[in-house]
């Protein structure tokens, strides 16, 4: 069976749509087209798939038609002539995914096909644990295409390329996409047998490319609203099912072509910067190296150039065996060129409801019905269906998001016609190329100069393990015996200058690399130091120690459970059952979670009789060990000889006095951190510890690490002077070195917070270059100043609380833009998860699967629990499980999926991001003023620390907003220069005054 198939569509819920996008006006208009297959789209969207399930119901293997009640409503409301004509429909929906690969971002729309309701809920289930589902009918994803491929696949669907030469959105689009398509969906690519040409471009176009042979080329209307069906479409002569439709596109065999717009009437096939007016050719376009003559700014290359660009072959080559295809005028546009007023205007759409009834669908009356049939309908229809189908149009070609004019009759001709009803005239018509524009083009300007990097200091000659350190690094990687102060600021790579000097001293200083003990603060940094390791030593790691402060407590319990007074198997008690301990001691919740906080040595007792010890303990009790035994001490500072420990600036009390205890004051202990990034008090940390360290190891050599590698030269000069009033660094210093760009930090003034998140949202799109045709298409975003090599999770958002995040996340998941909130969903919070985090080994060459289940040995409950997110996030699960042990909250997103980060400024320690937002920089937020507080001076000095933290996370953008509701923080009094003000509120009018009336 020979029928039109129009597989690319979208509903009411996809932005930029019309509201009758619904399955009755769909039906109603695919009959009044002649298309018998229409697609569903949007079925990832909530409400969408609701409505599916509620008002379709089950026809031919894999489609589905409407509810018989509402189809012959439908029926009623059409003349029969093209009443009762089966329309079917397949599931089907676009998903837009934007992400970062081989350091580009790459933004790609792809057609997902799935053959059954069910199938399409575990999809939906599968992407609602990486994007927003419910915010648009097309969403958008940080997820790499292959990714989206699997999954399709998972759920036993096909993928077809949506519109692959459009510029922003496809995969062989020039702005972002891949020069084939088996570079999109990498070891998968096998899986993708079609893909849609768009309507930019047509097969003839296509055929150009010898890559594109091994798929079947389709086209579909992508309608926005229902009069748009059909306006290209795929013809098929097979079965109607979904099977058949799928085997045609695999084989070719039943697929018989496709349905066209002339391609200059695509909103993208020239070159062109709508914004000035200019429109090129590509050869135009190479003559003025790719910029606007007019402003200087990158020409939007479309799809002719792209095209021409990856052609193997020249114009009119036509493989073997390909189906044809017919270029069609929609009838609406046809008709408005005839009677002289807009394609929607009432006067259109009732001729055509007079043409249809009597000829049929408008796809037939285009291709099929006779024109001597027409004429009796239409004279002038009739003239220009008979040029049509001859393909004597006229051409005036789209550009840069503005749609092309294809026109059949001369300007002034179909008025001489009404006047004088002659016959043509074949001397009026002349087919001509696309229209230039009338403006000359400006001379093309001067270059400007290239900018100067900035050079790294040369570093001095030699071999081995310290080449590649700047001088500072090598100078605190190269010092031998005896304590050791590294003063790291930010971005000054601390952690590498850490690591090589731990694999200096066990490669050429003899050092025995089992007396060496690395101590972090999280598990996630001690993987990274772990990992760092291995590559630099990979025969001495298996015998280094890193540990966190905890991890390193359990080793010396599990090696003294005795002494401890505990088996040798005992537990750890994650929260929920630490608090049923106190519960049992306490009776009632308030009085056991204050047993808790205070250790109370009744609920101590009663963890010990279930032989369990909780998080405190695991620093508490081996302190105790050692300071009661000096032998036991003597033995541990004989075992560890050489002590790096990271973030010193972060130790409490406790910690403190383990340290001194492992390290005389003539010992090999290197302490490595910031003072200005102390802001960790809440937690017991102290910097005054760091600030004795020479008083506490009075021989201590003393390194300052100053060259910044992380920012841009303006993020650091506001950092600087932000900190300056009462930095803890005297003379303190940071060179920026690399290549970070120079754009200014941003301050922004909003009304309210609500418009404070939208800012944001704008931003992150503009900076981004759009994440959406609409953005685009509306002039929102001008993506001439985007960055191509910024994927979602190169964003962060920072707060000082969590309260400020809900406004945050309402505006962006409005937006449908993906976003990761790391108090999501907190797997401390699940039995046994937090003692396994603690207790994970780092052990090279296993699985983290084996190291769960290592760790959680007769637990069988929280093994249980972990292991199908082990499976699922393969290595990633580290992410999870190193941040556990300090109770940070994470969430169980896919990991494949690329997120904007909203955070607080304290979880962001130790993160960086291109792109930092700053929210909330008010005073009463930053500082924090709790109500009732003293506001010591301290408190508001590490609170200006903690800015300090915030940003110098940046490395090329940062913006600081506030909102009007209360005064901004004083901290921004400190930035004099190196900044500018963005989106400004405007000042609000004063309201004229009322003069009252004395009549």
């Amino acid at each position: 069976m020979r029928f039109v198939a129009d597989l690319h569509i979208h509903s009411k819920y996809s932005r930029a749509c019309s509201r009758d996008c619904d399955l009755e006006h769909l039906t109603w208009w695919a009959r009044r087209k002649g298309i018998t297959l229409v697609g569903t789209g949007d079925f990832t969207h909530p409400a969408w798939y609701d409505h599916l399930r509620e008002n379709l119901v089950p026809a031919e293997p894999g489609l589905f038609r409407l509810r018989e009640d509402l189809d012959r409503d439908i029926d009623r409301r059409l003349p029969p002539r093209l009443a009762a004509a089966p329309v079917r429909f397949m599931l089907s929906v676009e998903i837009s995914t934007i992400y970062k690969r081989d350091d580009r971002t790459r933004k790609v729309h792809h057609l997902i096909y799935l053959p059954d309701l069910d199938a399409a809920a575990e999809f939906n289930r599968k992407l609602g644990r990486i994007g927003n589902l419910g915010s648009d009918g097309r969403p958008i994803l940080g997820l790499d295409s292959r990714d989206l491929l699997e999954i399709t696949l998972e759920c036993g669907g096909y993928l077809v390329p949506a519109h692959i030469w459009t510029p922003w959105f496809a995969v062989l689009g020039s702005k972002s996409g891949f020069d084939a398509v088996e570079d999109c969906y990498a070891d998968l690519a096998e899986h993708v047998f079609a893909v849609e040409t768009g309507l930019s471009s047509d097969p003839e176009m296509n055929w150009r490319i010898s890559g594109l042979d091994k798929y079947r080329l389709v086209s579909n209307s992508d309608a926005h609203s229902p009069p748009m069906l059909g306006r290209e479409a795929t013809v098929f002569d097979t079965e109607v099912d979904y099977y058949a439709v799928r085997a045609a596109l695999e084989t070719g065999v039943g697929h018989a072509g496709s349905i066209e717009f002339f391609p200059e009437e695509g909103k993208y096939h020239v070159d062109g910067h709508r914004k000035c007016g200019v429109r090129m050719e590509p050869a135009e376009t190479r003559a003025h190296g790719g910029v606007c003559p007019e402003c200087g700014k990158p020409l939007t290359v479309g799809v002719l150039s792209r095209v021409e660009e990856l052609a193997d072959r020249p114009e009119g080559t036509v493989p073997d065996g390909v189906p044809g295809f017919r270029s069609l005028v929609p009838l609406p546009e046809i008709m408005s060129e005839i009677l002289g007023t807009g394609p929607k205007s009432k006067k259109v759409l009732g001729e055509i409801d007079r043409l249809t009834a009597a000829l049929g669908p408008e796809l037939g009356i285009l291709q099929d019905v006779p024109v001597d049939e027409v004429e009796a309908h239409s004279p002038l229809l009739a003239e220009a269906l008979t040029r049509l189908r001859r393909g004597q149009v006229i051409r005036d070609a789209g550009y840069d998001g503005e749609y092309g004019v294809i026109r059949l009759f001369e300007p002034g001709e179909v008025a001489r016609r009404n006047a004088s009803l002659s016959l043509f005239d074949d001397g009026l018509f002349t087919a001509s190329a696309a229209a230039k524009p009338k403006r000359e083009p400006a001379p093309r300007p001067e270059a400007e100069p290239e900018p100067v990097a900035v050079a790294e200091p040369a570093r001095p000659e030699g071999s081995g393990l310290l080449d590649g350190l700047d001088p500072d690094q090598r100078a605190a990687a190269s010092t031998t015996g005896g304590p050791l102060l590294i003063i790291a600021g930010p971005g000054t790579g601390k952690t590498r200058t850490l690591t090589h000097r731990i694999a200096h001293l066990v490669t050429e200083c003899g050092v025995a690399p089992e007396h060496c003990l690395a101590i972090t603060f999280t598990r996630r940094a001690a993987g990274e130091m772990a990992e760092r390791l291995a590559a630099l030593v990979p025969e001495h790691a298996g015998a280094l120690t890193v540990a966190t402060f905890h991890s390193l407590g359990v080793r010396v319990l599990r090696e003294q459970h005795e002494r401890a007074g505990l088996g040798r198997d005992f537990g750890v008690a994650d929260p929920d059952r630490a608090l049923a301990v106190a519960l049992e001691v306490a009776g009632e919740e308030k009085q056991a979670r204050r047993l808790l906080a205070e250790g109370d040595p009744r609920y101590k007792e009663a963890l010990r009789r279930q032989d369990l010890v909780d998080f405190d303990d695991l620093v508490a009790l081996p302190l105790a060990l050692l300071e009661a035994d000096p032998e036991l001490a003597a033995a541990y500072r004989d075992r560890y000889r050489w002590i790096c420990v990271d973030e010193y600036q972060d130790v409490d009390e406790r910690q403190y006095r383990l340290l001194r205890l492992l390290a005389p004051p003539e010992g090999n202990l290197t302490a490595i951190g910031d003072p200005d990034q102390a802001i960790y008090r809440f937690r017991g940390a102290d910097v005054g510890f760091f600030l004795r360290f020479r008083q506490d190891f009075p021989t201590a050599r003393v390194v300052h690490l100053t060259r910044n590698y992380r920012s841009s030269a303006p993020v650091v000069s506001g950092a600087l002077q932000v900190i300056s009033p009462t930095t803890l660094v005297p003379g303190r210093e940071l060179r920026p070195v690399g290549e970070h760009g120079d754009a200014p930090v941003g301050v922004h003034q909003a009304a309210s917070e609500q418009a404070e998140a939208v800012f944001v949202a704008r931003t992150i799109e503009r900076v981004l270059g759009g994440a959406s045709f609409h953005a685009l298409d509306s002039g929102r975003v001008d993506s001439g100043g985007a960055h191509h090599d910024l994927g979602f999770s190169d964003f962060a958002v920072l707060y000082r609380t969590d309260r400020q995040s809900r406004v945050l996340v309402d505006v962006l998941t409005q937006s449908g833009m993906p976003f990761q909130k790391r108090s999501h969903d907190r797997l401390a919070d699940r039995p046994g998860v937090e003692r396994i985090a603690r207790e994970l080994p780092f052990v090279a060459g296993t699985t983290v699967l084996e190291r769960v289940r290592r760790a959680a040995g007769a637990d069988h409950t929280a093994y249980e629990l972990l292991k199908p997110l082990a499976r699922d996030c393969g290595e990633d699960l580290e992410r999870f499980l190193t941040e556990l042990a300090l109770g940070v909250e994470v969430d169980t997103w896919d990991p494949r999926a690329d997120r904007i980060s909203l955070l607080t400024l304290h979880a962001a320690k130790g993160l960086e991001f291109p792109v930092v937002f700053i929210v909330g920089c008010e005073d009463g937020l930053l500082p924090l003023r709790w109500p009732g507080a003293s506001d010591s001076g301290d408190e508001v000095d590490e609170e200006r620390r903690l800015l300090f933290v915030g940003m110098t996370r940046a490395q090329r953008h940062l913006f600081l907003s506030h909102s009007s509701g209360r005064p901004r923080s004083p901290f921004l009094d400190d930035l004099k220069s190196g900044f500018e003000r963005v989106g400004e509120v405007p000042p609000k009018r004063r309201k004229r005054g009322t003069q009252l009336s004395l009549i």
